[in-house]
């Protein structure tokens, strides 16, 4: 577990790519739990246990299923399983980072320092998911990133939808 873990924070460094994970069903599925626990965590700060258990399942689905759905319409479905991993496995690594800077602004104690550390993490979990795009479709950073922009944007309006409280409407 180690490795994945090294390969994972290379990946986020920009060192490595998802070809350079195990192609493991049972690694994504361990990956999709511990993704959904850390963004449960990090959901609960300001939701009830069981909306922060709905919206950390439904981040994961969204994961999956839109890395399952580029690569097919890509026609790589080959590279599902390593796409899948290196995506889970990064967004639990960054939001896990995030989880001390998100918690302080949650409850209203957040500094400016907090903000603005949230929104390079913000950043970078961008420019990483485009970086697993672009090694996964073989496409430029510009189109990596563009897709990896909407999927994040889609995501939130997904997210904002199923859980109207996130947005703010009630």
């Amino acid at each position: 577990m180690f490795e994945v873990i090294t390969l994972l924070f290379d990946i986020c460094l920009f060192k490595k790519g998802p070809q350079d994970l195990p192609p493991s069903i049972g690694l994504v599925r361990l990956l999709v739990v511990i993704d959904i626990i850390i963004s449960f965590l990090m959901i609960s700060i300001n939701a009830g246990w069981l909306n922060a258990l709905l919206q950390a399942i439904v981040g994961a689905l969204l994961i999956v299923g839109f890395s399952w759905l580029m690569l097919y319409v890509d026609r790589k479905p080959e590279r599902f399983y390593q796409t899948g991993a290196a995506l889970l496995g990064t967004d639990a690594l960054i939001s896990f980072l995030a989880l001390p800077g998100m918690a302080s602004m949650m409850i209203g104690r957040g500094s400016l320092l907090a903000f603005t550390i949230t929104i390079i993490l913000m950043i970078w979990h961008w420019a990483v998911t485009g970086h697993i795009f672009r090694n996964a479709l073989g496409q430029t950073w510009t189109f990596s990133l563009g897709l990896a922009f909407l999927y994040i944007l889609g995501s939130y309006q997904v997210v904002a939808l199923l859980f109207p409280d996130v947005a703010g409407a009630k």
